[in-house]
C-alpha cells in the first residue's frame, strides 16, 4: 500500500472504522471546508501579525520563532493524535499564521509585492496539480511516493545541517544566497514541495472511499496546510533569490 510523506496522512489513518455511514464518514466536501477553515484562521491571525510587526518591525523574529515553535508542537500532536484534530489543527493555523505574518511582512518590507505574488504562485500552483491530479495525468504510485519522501529527507537533513553549522557562524554555500546555484537548490526545493499536494489529495480522496471516520476530514485539512504553508515559504524565498540577483 501507499503511505504517505505527510505524517499526518497514512494508511493505518484511512483503514480504520471502515464500517462508518452517514454523516460519521468523511468525506472530499468536507475536508474541502474544512480547509478553507484553517486557511480563514492562519489568515486572520497573519493579517494582525502582519500588522504588528507593520507598527514594530523588532517584534518580527519573536513571533516567527514562536509561531514556527508552536505550530511544530501543535503539529506533532495531531500527526500523533489524529483524534484531536478539530482542536489541535486550527491551532495550528493560528500559531502559523504568526509564523507566516511576520515573515511575510519582513519580507515584503524588502521587497514590496512578493507576497501577493507568493501567494497567487503558491495557490495557482494548488489549482494546477489538482487539475492534473483530476485527469490522472500525475498518479500517487508507490514509487512517486518514494521518491518524494527521498527528496523530503534530503532537504531535511540539508537544512538540519545548515542549522547545526550556523550554530559555529559557518553555512551551506549557496542554500540561502541569491547566486544562481542558490537560485537552482530553491526551485528543486519548491517542486517537491508542490509535488507532496498529488499525495495529499490521493489521501484525502482515499480516505473518504474507505470510509475514515468523520474527524479525519480535519487530518486531511491539516495536511493539506501543512503543504502550502511550506510551499508558500518556499516560493516566497525563491521570489527573494530573483529579486536579489535582478537587483546585483
Amino acid at each position: 500500500m501507499l503511505s504517505s510523506a505527510n505524517p499526518a496522512l497514512n494508511d493505518n489513518t484511512f483503514t480504520r472504522h471502515v464500517d462508518l455511514t452517514g454523516e460519521d464518514r468523511m468525506t472530499v466536501m468536507g475536508t474541502v471546508n474544512k480547509t478553507i477553515a484553517l486557511a480563514l484562521i492562519m489568515l486572520v491571525t497573519a493579517s494582525i501579525t502582519w500588522g504588528m510587526v507593520a507598527t514594530n518591525p523588532a517584534l518580527a523574529r519573536t513571533l516567527m520563532i514562536g509561531g514556527a515553535i508552536g505550530g511544530l508542537i501543535f503539529c506533532v500532536i495531531t500527526c500523533f493524535k489524529n483524534e484531536w484534530a478539530p482542536v489541535t489543527a486550527p491551532i495550528y493555523a493560528a500559531l502559523e499564521g504568526l509564523f507566516v505574518g511576520a515573515i511575510s511582512a519582513f519580507m515584503n518590507s524588502i521587497y514590496p509585492g512578493i507576497v501577493p505574488q507568493a501567494a497567487g504562485l503558491t495557490m495557482g500552483i494548488m489549482f494546477a496539480l489538482l487539475g492534473v491530479y483530476r485527469a490522472g495525468l500525475i498518479k500517487a504510485t508507490p514509487k512517486f511516493a518514494r521518491g518524494l519522501i527521498a527528496c523530503l529527507v534530503g532537504i531535511v537533513l540539508l537544512y538540519i545541517g545548515n542549522f547545526i553549522l550556523g550554530l559555529f557562524g559557518a553555512s551551506i554555500p549557496h542554500l540561502h544566497q541569491a547566486t544562481p546555484i542558490g537560485l537552482g537548490i530553491s526551485v528543486v526545493i519548491c517542486i517537491v514541495a508542490a509535488l507532496f499536494l498529488i499525495l495529499d489529495f490521493d489521501f484525502i480522496e482515499r480516505g473518504a472511499e474507505m470510509g475514515a471516520p468523520k474527524h479525519m476530514e480535519w487530518v486531511g485539512a491539516f495536511g493539506l496546510m501543512v503543504t502550502l504553508i511550506w510551499l508558500y515559504i518556499e516560493i516566497l524565498r525563491l521570489l527573494w533569490i530573483i529579486r536579489s540577483i535582478a537587483d546585483d
